[in-house]
């Protein structure tokens, strides 16, 4: 069986380092970090993209841009932004999905991960809406609950 890909994005990577101020934001980040683990140990792969490089490179907070390159270090691949996944993100934002947040869906697609995780609901409604989308779009939470089945 091959193994499960999964592309975080920013805010799925950053989740760790927020300020458990809910409940919510404790048990994502907890989730997050278990996503981690199970990368490191080799049992699910990561994949990433220049769209996250590039979004990691623009953060002015130096703690969060080293700690996401270290987490994006552990990818198995790296995604690169190609002009069919320009054009992929330009028809998922016709849903109304921001421009980076389509290509990063865009980008998982490519990487054909099984399962692109985010903790930004309003992306999640709209990335749900699209059909055909060849990733399950999860929250942390729920990958975990999903990973179950898999391990």
């Amino acid at each position: 069986m091959n193994k499960v890909k999964i592309y975080l994005d920013m805010c799925a990577i950053q989740r760790p380092l927020d300020t458990p101020e809910q409940l919510r934001i404790l048990l994502e980040a907890e989730a997050v970090l278990g996503i981690l683990s199970v990368c490191e140990r080799g049992e699910v792969d990561l994949i990433s993209s220049e769209a996250l490089i590039y979004e990691n490179e623009q953060n002015p907070s130096l703690i969060r841009r080293e700690y996401a390159s270290a987490v994006l270090e552990q990818a198995s691949i790296t995604v690169q932004v190609t002009a069919d996944v320009e054009e992929r993100a330009k028809y998922l934002s016709l849903y109304g999905i921001k421009p980076l947040d389509a290509l990063h869906l865009a980008s998982a697609e490519k990487g054909e991960a099984d399962y692109f995780c985010t903790c930004d609901d309003r992306l999640m409604r709209q990335a749900r809406r699209v059909p055909g989308l060849a990733v399950r779009v999860v929250t942390p939470v729920e990958f975990i609950q999903e990973l179950e089945k898999w391990l």
